[in-house]
């Protein structure tokens, strides 16, 4: 059995003020749960109707599927649910092709993109204050443990593009631009991704020095904008055959 305290405090963590209070951050299912307990990240706490993980007895407890369900976040639950210590930030790199989010809001979209960072090898995802924070957990669950291989950051975009210009290109994803099938695609710099309803802000437009789009092979003039975390996929596949191919 675990307290009502244990309780109150994984409740707590579905909402940012208390992650942040609290430095913690959830994610449920065995998938996760592995990966995370095989990265540099640091277990709070383990929560498990079964006896199949390699973390230390103190912060490990064997519930109840009754008592598992008091804590998920999820309609269904999955076998356990683990806490883990919200890492420090680290330095971006700047090094090869940057990914940039300009106020993305879907928390499912966030996940989506963070795991295509981590198929793609791009080390660094840089996002504004107004994105969705990625330790939500509807964000972490997306990941399926890809938290735990990409350095995420939270900056004032203009602020930090504005210092990078003169250094790196600074690539923007729009509807009209450079066909990234035809145009010179970068080996590095920063490629911003903007908000699901509202693309790139104003703002941050200003600071881009090459506009890409993914063209529209279909002849329907009703087909709705791609999805963002599909565009992504799309952009970083395209980055890593140029980088290979060298054309």
């Amino acid at each position: 059995m675990f307290s009502k305290s244990q309780i109150k405090l994984i409740k707590s963590l579905t909402q940012k003020k208390f992650r942040q209070k609290h430095g913690l951050f959830v994610i449920e299912g065995k998938k996760g749960i592995f990966e995370l307990l095989d990265s540099e990240l640091l277990l709070h706490s383990l929560y498990t109707t079964e006896d199949i993980f390699d973390a230390p007895k103190a912060q490990s407890f064997y519930i109840s599927e009754a008592e598992l369900k008091k804590i998920s976040n999820l309609s269904t639950p999955q076998t356990a649910l683990a806490v883990f210590h919200i890492p420090e930030a680290k330095d971006f790199s700047a090094e090869g092709l940057s990914l940039v989010l300009d106020e993305i809001q879907d928390p499912g979209n966030l996940g989506t993109i963070i795991r295509m960072c981590d198929w793609f090898g791009v080390r660094d995802l840089i996002c504004s204050h107004g994105t969705v924070d990625c330790y939500n957990p509807k964000v972490v669950q997306a990941t399926m443990g890809s938290i735990a291989r990409v350095n995420i950051g939270y900056t004032d975009l203009a602020e930090f593009l504005e210092g990078s210009q003169e250094k790196f290109p600074v690539y923007g994803a729009f509807l009209e631009g450079n066909n990234i099938y035809s145009h010179a695609f970068p080996t590095e710099g920063f490629l911003i991704m903007g908000n699901e309803a509202n693309g790139i802000s104003p703002a941050i437009e200003s600071l881009v020095t090459q506009k890409l789009t993914i063209p529209q092979f279909g002849t329907s003039g009703n087909t709705e904008s791609l999805n963002v975390a599909t565009a992504t996929a799309i952009f970083l596949s395209e980055f890593r055959r140029r980088t290979l191919t060298g054309k």
